[in-house]
């Protein structure tokens, strides 16, 4: 598994590109440097294209991953994230069901206009 994280051409999200099977330690690893760029350029949009990516871990495995990001102070809680997943995909969703149970804006996408559109609401939680 391979990824990358920049901010967008735009500055105004950072993108987090995922390639190959992830995993929650791969996927807490991703985020926190992925949360603190956001931190050091006071962005607080994520474009996470996952695209390319399939969650391979058990309900069980998610449900840790997501009380672990919950627990992490290196989280920016009140982010808004996009997560843009291939069509047909729905490895991500019970991640992401977790998120929003817990009170994230965290929103899957299978079209990555609807996804920049989504983060460029002006509305953010914070």
């Amino acid at each position: 598994m391979t990824y990358s994280i920049r901010l967008s051409e735009s500055g105004d999200y950072v993108l987090l590109e995922v390639v190959g099977d992830i995993t929650a330690d791969l996927a807490m690893q991703m985020n926190l440097e992925a949360h603190q760029k956001g931190l050091e350029l006071d962005v607080h949009r994520y474009l996470v294209d996952l695209t390319q990516s399939r969650n391979t871990e058990s309900s069980v495995e998610d449900f840790r991953f997501m009380a672990s990001m919950q627990a992490e102070p290196a989280i920016d809680h009140l982010a808004r994230v996009a997560l843009l997943v291939a069509q047909g995909d729905h490895t991500h969703d019970f991640v992401q069901t977790l998120a929003s149970n817990s009170g994230l804006d965290v929103t899957i996408f299978n079209d990555r206009e609807a996804a920049l559109a989504h983060l460029r609401k002006t509305n953010l939680n914070k």
